[in-house]
């Protein structure tokens, strides 16, 4: 073959290739099918199937809250910020239908230290345990840093809708939260 057939056959094969690709990934988007389970920052985007112990050792299932707005709080009691946010969550907890909502602590410490932090400090939440597993986790719902205290809010249908690594605070809780509950903003 001399060149010139073997340059025409060559752009010829990568223009079909590069069209079908592009053709391909339009198709996709508009099927809106999400191959990987994650989000377009390829973070999870939904709920995660969590199986974590409470302080009784029951194990409880994230299933148990489908159809509420839940706030999952990763914490330590090693952490300060962690700590002044809880009345603030425990507050929103108690402020709202739990049928609504389910704010869930999960406690990135060790079991004592937790039990003796709450025999102190009672919280209306559940508190949940986790591990090493979990801290990965939190890093797949979009906490980068690996920081604490890590919040990611999922709404009544289970999708991510907000994440924050630091404190929260009232503002947060007024613009990212209460709206999903359809209460107050003011």
């Amino acid at each position: 073959m001399n060149p010139a057939k073997v340059l025409v056959v060559t752009v010829l094969a990568g223009t079909l290739s590069i069209g079908a690709a592009l053709f391909g990934e339009r198709w996709f988007a508009k099927q809106d099918i999400d191959l990987s389970g994650r989000g377009d920052d390829g973070r999870i985007a939904t709920l995660p199937d969590l199986r974590l112990p409470d302080l009784s050792g029951q194990e409880i299932a994230s299933n148990a809250w489908g159809g509420k707005v839940v706030v999952l709080n990763f914490w330590a009691t090693w952490c300060p910020p962690c700590l002044r946010e809880m009345p603030m969550l425990d507050e929103l907890q108690r402020g709202v239908d739990a049928g609504e909502l389910q704010v869930v602590g999960i406690a990135i410490d060790a079991r004592e230290a937790v039990e003796r932090f709450l025999a102190e400090n009672q919280v209306e939440y559940q508190i949940l345990l986790g591990d090493a597993d979990t801290v990965a986790l939190s890093r797949r719902l979009g906490n980068r840093t690996g920081g604490l205290p890590f919040t990611v809010v999922f709404d009544p249908l289970g999708r991510r809708v907000f994440s924050h690594t630091g404190e929260i605070t009232a503002d947060l809780v007024r613009a990212r939260i209460l709206p999903l509950l359809d209460q107050e903003t003011g």
